[in-house]
């Protein structure tokens, strides 16, 4: 007697019309107002967005600022060298 393998894949799972991860893939696409993440989920993914937008936003300020665009004495176009 052997057991049955554990698996982490929804495939198996999916008892939806015929049970075919196919089928669940169209009957989802189909019904978008039924298919709803959970609460926990996306407060979760909030709690990580906002993280992150602090931690760049740290990054951003502790770094040196670059003069890419160095600004022109009193001209605003700028300077053409025709050789």
């Amino acid at each position: 007697m052997t057991r049955q393998k554990k698996t982490r894949s929804l495939a198996d799972k999916v008892q939806i019309r015929t049970g075919k991860r196919k089928d669940f893939k169209k009957w989802r696409h189909e019904n978008p107002d039924q298919v709803t993440s959970t609460t926990r989920f996306t407060q979760k993914k909030r709690q990580q967005r906002k993280l992150q937008a602090a931690r760049k936003m740290a990054r951003q300020e502790s770094g040196q600022p670059i003069a890419i665009h160095p600004e022109t004495s009193g001209n605003d176009t700028p300077e053409r060298k025709d050789d």
